[in-house]
């Protein structure tokens, strides 16, 4: 069963070469709406609070804070490419930076084995994702929400309620403190996996099988296209990315709990539907759920700046991703509706064929 499906709807080079200077505006202009918007609310915000907003203190507070919910983001777009849903990435960051902590602080691992060991454990809860999604043939919502009940449950046990607190090396902090060129470099973090994967989904043949497997797992198949093999591979990548997520998310807290880390799902579900609205309306993309996550935390910090109440980030993360999902429905049906006029005959050549017969 599918959960999701993908489609692209931005105009191509031919299209726009058909196009005049006014429609190419209007034609970009809801591609790119959300960069676009996003610049947009950068301006008010700095015009409305010029004390506050557009300050460097600001902009590293937005890029440190918002830098692991763009890597669950990324995280979860992975098996949206095929289709799948990936709700691990909320539960899982939870035990991993448990983990990351208590196998330092409590079993004496270095810093960097634990991180490792970590990653392996991403890898490994993806790839039985995996297994349950192609093998079991389990809806991959229900299969990821299981297993995400799960670990949750064994971060519960594991702490027995309590904070996972020990001396943590300075080198393992700086995985989240460490400034580059004054930015935290947990935005670097991002910059860098962000771009890995758009060189991987947009000129490897894997992106292009992914897709393709997104909107058509049968024609896939068809095509001798491996599907099982990647979309396990789509899983395991989604475990190691929520698992990076969770060694940032400990070196930041530097304490282990099991209340902390669920708060992150639905913004990186928001992100990464959000993201399918814009840059490649339709699809899941990269620079997309950038994109998204980008106006997400200039949106909340500017409201909470304004005087917004403590409840404005969850209650502007769930209208966000309601309306993404709407978004996103009405690009694929747009583009559904495009397409059947473009192959629908049209009255002239019709007339011309009856002629033709007569």
């Amino acid at each position: 069963m599918q959960s999701l499906k993908s489609n692209a709807l931005e105009p191509t080079r031919f299209d726009l070469r058909q196009m005049s200077g006014r429609q190419k505006v209007l034609r970009l202009l809801p591609v790119y709406g959300i960069p676009i918007l996003t610049v947009v609310l950068i301006i008010v915000f700095s015009l409305v609070l010029p004390r506050t907003f557009p300050t460097m203190l600001n902009l590293r507070s937005i890029l440190g804070d918002k830098a692991i919910i763009a890597l669950l983001s990324l995280a979860a777009m992975v098996p949206m490419m095929a289709g799948r849903i990936d709700l691990t990435v909320g539960y899982g960051i939870v035990l991993w930076h448990i983990l990351a902590i208590g196998l330092q602080t409590q079993f004496g691992f270095e810093w960097w084995q634990a991180a490792i060991i970590v990653l392996l454990l991403g890898a490994l809860l993806g790839l039985f994702n995996g297994l349950l999604v192609e093998l079991a043939q389990i809806d991959s919502f229900i299969a990821t929400l299981g297993t995400g009940t799960v670990i949750y449950a064994i971060a519960l046990w594991y702490t027995e309620g309590r904070q996972i607190i020990g001396s943590l090396p300075a080198d393992f902090t700086g995985l989240y403190t460490t400034q580059v060129f004054g930015l935290p470099i947990a935005a670097f973090y991002v910059v860098i996996v962000a771009f890995v994967l758009w060189i991987v989904t947009e000129y490897l043949p894997i992106g292009r099988y992914l897709y393709a497997i997104g909107a058509n797992p049968r024609a896939a198949a068809l095509n001798g296209i491996p599907t099982r093999r990647y979309v396990m591979g789509a899983f395991i990548t989604s475990g190691v990315l929520t698992a990076l997520a969770g060694i940032i998310l400990a070196a930041k807290l530097r304490i282990g709990q099991a209340s902390v880390g669920l708060e992150y799902l639905l913004p990186a579900l928001v992100g990464a539907f959000l993201g399918s609205t814009t840059i490649k309306p339709g699809r899941v993309n990269v620079w997309g759920t950038v994109a998204a996550v980008a106006i997400l935390a200039v949106g909340i910090s500017g409201i909470q700046q304004l005087g917004g109440a403590f409840f404005v980030e969850p209650l502007f993360n769930g209208v966000t991703l309601v309306l993404a999902i709407g978004l996103a429905g009405y690009a694929q049906r747009k583009r559904g509706s495009v397409r059947h006029k473009k192959a629908a005959p049209t009255p002239s050549a019709a007339t011309g064929d009856d002629v033709s017969r007569t």
